[in-house]
């Protein structure tokens, strides 16, 4: 008979156990620890509480063991154990980091695990676990581009200090053109929704003309004037910010944030800036779109209103869309900036010293 020194309970320590015993909502772990730790308090031998609680005898032993070394809080815990080596060589594992980050499969664009698995003689759990464990996701992709201003920086803490801290009496337009919105006409009429289908129109459709969209997004309020014109000229330019002009209080300074389309510096529009002091152009860096929070609102415009529509000419586009910017001024709510321009200049130089400022400004250089 195997048989080990009885185990000295506190008062305390009696008590838990048989309230782990009783209670019903005890986990059966607790449950089957307790009465083992209960039965080598009376003294029982090994191989008998085995038996009569149903586990093996090195269950028991290490029940006992873990109890006397940690006591009651080691009945809830599982001891922790150590994980499965690593089976692949060091040397195998940095070959596959180096691969993934600097070459492709022969055939295809990106690795895939499979591929990464079979040119390098391992599993495809193991290229998951590499993969997993250094965070490397070559299967996603994102669009970018690296602007090319060299008043980038300049311009990026004039148009954010705007934003997030404008002017005392002045009224702050984020305004840009949604030119050449098309309406499409569907050749078959759309089967709507079902339950468990979802809406469908057919992929061909019929061209019925074109509308250009000025818009200027008031950045405290959210509230949006918008105005449709068949051109996007200087001309449209100019009429668009004489609207802005007649609908903004004459006391007030009006800064507008725009790109720098070649319309919004025409010498028209200088002679008309130059006799009405209170406007204020700002322009965001070249290739940052993104600094326009207008453009964030244009995309609200398309999935709410125009790419599931259907119009048969281009005035049930042009009323879709002066329809959206009446409801939208109902009820407006502003787009909040939230990062500041000392943390976007962070993350450019950290994306400039991962990839290295040269190959980037090689990159720009070739962009031009």
């Amino acid at each position: 008979m195997n048989v080990a020194p009885a185990i000295t309970l506190t008062a305390e320590q009696k008590k838990s156990l048989v309230s782990n015993v009783r209670k019903r909502s005890t986990p059966h772990k607790v449950y089957i620890r307790s009465q083992i730790i209960l039965l080598s308090a009376e003294g029982k031998p090994i191989n008998s509480i085995a038996e009569e609680i149903g586990v093996s005898v090195p269950a028991v032993r290490r029940c006992r063991r873990r109890f006397v070394e940690c006591g009651l809080p080691a009945l809830a815990k599982d001891a922790t154990r150590p994980g499965r080596k690593n089976r692949l060589p060091e040397e195998k594992v940095k070959e596959i980091i180096q691969a993934t980050l600097n070459t492709t499969p022969r055939g295809a664009t990106q690795w895939s695990i499979r591929t990464m698995a079979k040119d390098f003689g391992v599993s495809p759990g193991s290229v998951q676990r590499i993969w997993a464990a250094h965070n490397l996701k070559p299967h996603l992709g994102e669009t970018f581009k690296f602007s090319n201003d060299p008043c980038f920086f300049e311009k990026l803490e004039d148009v954010v200090g705007l934003y997030m801290n404008p002017p005392e009496k002045a009224i702050v337009f984020s305004m840009d053109e949604k030119s050449q919105i098309q309406a499409l006409d569907r050749t078959q009429l759309q089967l709507p929704v079902r339950p468990g289908i979802r809406a469908r129109q057919t992929h061909d459709y019929k061209r019925n003309g074109t509308t250009t969209l000025f818009a200027a997004l008031n950045i405290l309020d959210g509230a949006v004037m918008g105005r449709c014109f068949p051109h996007h000229r200087h001309q449209e330019f100019l009429k668009f910010i004489k609207d802005i002009d007649r609908n903004v209080p004459k006391d007030l300074d009006v800064h507008v944030v725009m790109d720098n389309y070649a319309t919004h510096k025409h010498s028209e529009v200088q002679k008309w800036l130059n006799k009405h002091t209170r406007f204020h152009f700002h322009f965001v860096p070249t290739s940052s779109s993104w600094l326009n929070l207008v453009e964030r609102w244009f995309g609200k415009l398309t999935d709410k209103q125009i790419r599931r529509g259907t119009f048969q000419n281009v005035s049930q586009l042009i009323n879709a869309i002066e329809r959206y910017i009446t409801d939208n001024n109902q009820n407006p709510k502003p787009f909040l900036w939230t990062s500041s321009a000392d943390k976007i200049r962070e993350k450019i130089t950290k994306l400039k010293e991962m990839y290295g400022e040269p190959y980037i400004e090689n990159l720009n250089r070739t962009k031009c």
